[in-house]
């Protein structure tokens, strides 16, 4: 009896490592197309690029001679790339801003199983269904001089609102940053809504007999536990502010002085107008060196909750 319990034992045991085995190798078979196109256009272009900045290829005919950082410093020390990065900080901090607040605000709202909720969910979100080159183009209507909102406002008697909207060399930028926000936030806004329907209601419900207000509800119970959710926004909001290119390429292009320019239009006009391809990897490869300081650290916290 004990040796014919063995062998059944035994016979299990072969039957689940069979089965383990044969998911291994599936799982194997399944994943490495997508291993390998992901090692060859994405890591290895990557590498290429990094190492296109190190070379001397600023003309049509290609030019592999190493010279090290020239590229760099050369990016480093020109006006224009410090206005890049004037910009991107002007830009990442209005369009971040918009998208998590008022995604959050309109999340909050939604939340309240108010009346038309669907049809107020699908008006929030359309604009995201909208190309960025199709909002580019709207808004760059919206924000000219002379039409658009400068017209509305002085027919309702608010003309000393008007403004050059993002042809202000100074301000320009954040004006942008509406035309994107309006696109995206909808977005921010279904991300808000599904952590905040994933709250368990027990909680609130414990939170209000304690005595907390509305305020102190979100503020110490709702907004802590969405923590996660804002830190995807986060992530998202400053990946799209890095390459940041399609909406300014329809509205503004680089603008007065380089007041609405972005490394990725930058390196548009390095790479296609003026064959400067070594100069235009510089700034591909620092954009890829800025997203590393968003996506690690997402990565990292990816795998906490995993693990």
């Amino acid at each position: 009896m004990a040796s014919a319990q063995t062998r059944l034992s035994q016979a299990a045991a072969r039957k689940r490592k069979w089965h383990i085995n044969r998911d291994l190798l599936l799982a194997i078979v399944v994943l490495t197309p997508s291993i390998i196109a992901v090692a060859v256009f994405i890591y290895s272009f990557i590498g290429w690029t990094f190492w296109i900045s190190t070379v001397n290829w600023n003309d049509a005919l290609p030019d592999y001679t190493f010279v090290g950082l020239k590229n760099w410093l050369t990016i480093f020390k020109g006006t224009r790339f410090q206005t890049d990065l004037r910009n991107l900080v002007m830009y990442a901090t209005g369009f971040m801003t918009q998208c998590i607040v008022i995604g959050f605000l309109l999340a909050a709202l939604l939340d309240q199983r108010i009346r038309g909720e669907a049809i107020f969910r699908t008006i929030y979100i359309f604009p995201f269904a909208v190309s960025a080159i199709v909002t580019g183009v709207a808004w760059r209507w919206l924000m000219r001089p002379d039409t658009g909102l400068n017209l509305l406002l002085e027919q309702v008697g608010l003309g000393f609102l008007k403004s050059r909207w993002f042809s202000d060399p100074t301000w320009g930028m954040l004006f942008i940053t509406i035309a994107s926000s309006w696109q995206f936030t909808g977005y921010i806004m279904a991300l808000y809504l599904a952590g905040l329907r994933g709250i368990p209601g027990e909680i609130k419900e414990a939170a209000q007999m304690d005595g907390c207000n509305t305020w102190n509800l979100y503020r110490h119970v709702i907004i802590p536990m969405v923590a996660p959710v804002t830190f995807t926004a986060i992530v998202l909001t400053g990946m799209g502010a890095i390459r940041l290119f399609d909406i300014v390429a329809a509205m503004s292009g680089s603008g007065q002085a380089f007041s609405t320019d972005t490394l990725a239009f930058h390196m548009f006009e390095q790479t296609f107008t003026a064959n400067r391809f070594s100069i235009s990897a510089v700034l591909g490869a620092f954009m890829i060196i800025l997203s590393a300081f968003l996506v690690i650290p997402y990565l990292r916290s990816v795998r906490r909750e995993i693990y």
